[in-house]
């Protein structure tokens, strides 16, 4: 959980300092590599790290996660301009992406399908703590010590996890392969690079450059010529990273595709909600933020007691139920009134994450449990994969409709040169003596529409995740039951 607890803070705690930041080490044009850098490097190291885990066991992955990712911490509290802290954020992502990989995997390996839910519930409790402590902390430290703080508070949290899992962590021994493993390099390299231009693709498109400009097109392009490469690579490799069962396995491949669609649609609540309770109810970012971390506290509550549903209907079931639910919650928030009051979205957002609790976990064991030690680091890497790159897509995707519908609804504005972007209008209504009180109510009402329509496709996404399930997962899920001397 401390490990866990690097990678998840991580994610939040930076989001408060950057203007402190961008005031001491300048770059403001290319701040937001911060957080896309680091992504990056998470997203396309999971599969990596997943075979390496299955191949040497979990122990020396993660203690090379933790150490990769303290020492991208100092580097980080060492930067001299911004160029060199958006280089160790990714040395930081590389280590976290062993983190989120190889400790839900561990956790599988350590207890039985009984006990499961229990611990996976704890380890969502430490996303939720972050989530709500991470801006609180990180704005503490920029505000009244230094931001290099942010990256400090990390080594000595960091050091008790790796003292930890040095001393007591003890991995059963495993019948000693008859060939020496054989580390598909190729076939990494070919996933990192696939990876990386795809996703800078998704990230920087419509940021850096338009959509259907030279480099968006080339970068595509690119990375459709290397996934084409990489399935070459991969087929006649004798190790590969990704291997070809994680597709062709029903379950696997089910829930590589639901969690896919879930990452899409959580984009809604994380990236436009605080715009929402910002610009539409006039709300603080501190209190914006509480709105969405709502959803935390039911998240877990809701994760925890989902054994109980599916030890009698099935891992299908369960989350197509939380999924169904998850809809309705979506359609819902177009509903809301104008402007409305702050607890009716976080309302919305508190049932959206007791939704959420009872799709995820029921998916994440049940496919954990479908394969025996040697497979589940893969497993768990490819869904946890599926997902970032979910969220890539539906940062992407949403960002366009929402600053689609936003240019539309402001071709009849009352007053000439209204920002065109979300986040340009969210600037603008902080200065509220900036615009009339007509041009101030007309923007307002069309960040209201834009982000309705976000929730709408993000309805659309959950739809996605149902017909996954409904369509390709069976109806139980062919469940191994490991024996209890081969558990660390």
């Amino acid at each position: 959980m401390l490990g866990m607890a690097l990678a998840a803070i991580d994610g939040t705690i930076v989001s408060t300092a950057v203007p402190q930041i961008v005031g001491d080490l300048g770059g403001f044009a290319v701040f937001s590599w911060l957080f896309s850098g680091y992504l990056l490097a998470v997203t396309v190291t999971l599969p990596v790290y997943g075979k390496l885990s299955d191949t040497f066991g979990r122990k020396p992955v993660l203690i090379a996660g933790i150490v990769l990712f303290l020492v991208g911490s100092l580097l980080c509290a060492l930067a001299w301009n911004m160029g060199a802290l958006i280089a160790f954020r990714i040395v930081q992502g590389l280590g976290g992406g062993a983190l989120q990989g190889t400790v839900q995997t561990i956790a599988a390996d350590l207890y039985p399908l009984k006990e499961r839910p229990r611990i996976q519930a704890k380890l969502s409790t430490v996303w939720a703590t972050s989530a709500v402590a991470g801006p609180v902390v990180g704005g503490l430290l920029a505000g009244y010590a230094d931001w290099r703080w942010i990256f400090l508070i990390n080594l000595p949290v960091g050091a008790i996890a790796l003292w930890l899992v040095v001393r007591h962590l003890h991995e059963p021994a495993r019948p000693r392969p008859k060939t020496r493993p054989r580390i598909d390099w190729a076939g990494a390299l070919a996933v990192f690079a696939t990876g990386t231009l795809l996703l800078t693709a998704l990230v920087q498109g419509g940021v850096a450059w338009p959509w259907l400009s030279a480099p968006s097109l080339g970068l595509f392009a690119a990375s459709a010529a290397l996934a084409a490469l990489t399935v070459v690579i991969e087929r006649r490799a004798a190790e590969p990273i990704i291997p070809g069962w994680v597709w062709r396995r029903r379950t696997i491949a089910s829930v590589n595709l639901a969690l896919g669609a879930m990452g899409l649609l959580m984009v809604a609540p994380t990236v436009f909600l605080p715009t929402y309770a910002q610009s539409v109810l006039g709300l603080g970012p501190i209190a914006a933020g509480f709105v969405l971390s709502v959803m935390t506290l039911s998240w877990p509550v809701s994760a925890a007691l989902s054994d109980r549903v599916y030890n009698r209907i099935g891992f299908r079931l369960t989350a197509i139920i939380g999924m169904s639910a998850a809809l309705l919650v979506l359609l819902a928030f177009p509903l809301l009134p104008y402007p409305g009051e702050p607890w009716q979205p976080a309302l919305i957002m508190l049932l959206l994450g007791a939704a959420l609790g009872l799709f995820q976990l029921p998916l994440i064991v049940g496919v954990q449990s479908t394969v025996g030690w040697a497979e589940r680091g893969t497993t768990t890497a490819s869904v946890l994969f599926c997902r970032q790159v979910g969220q890539s897509v539906g940062a992407a995707v949403f960002g366009a409709v929402a600053n689609g519908v936003l240019a539309a609804r402001l071709l009849d504005a009352p007053a000439p040169g209204l920002p065109g972007d979300l986040d340009a209008v969210a600037r603008t209504l902080e200065d509220p003596g900036a615009l009339s009180a007509a041009a101030t109510d007309h923007l307002r009402r069309a960040v209201d529409a834009a982000v309705d329509h976000v929730y709408i496709s993000a309805a659309g996404a959950a739809a996605l995740a149902l017909l996954a399930l409904v369509v390709l997962a069976p109806r139980r899920f062919p469940v191994i039951t490991e024996p209890e001397d081969r558990r660390p």
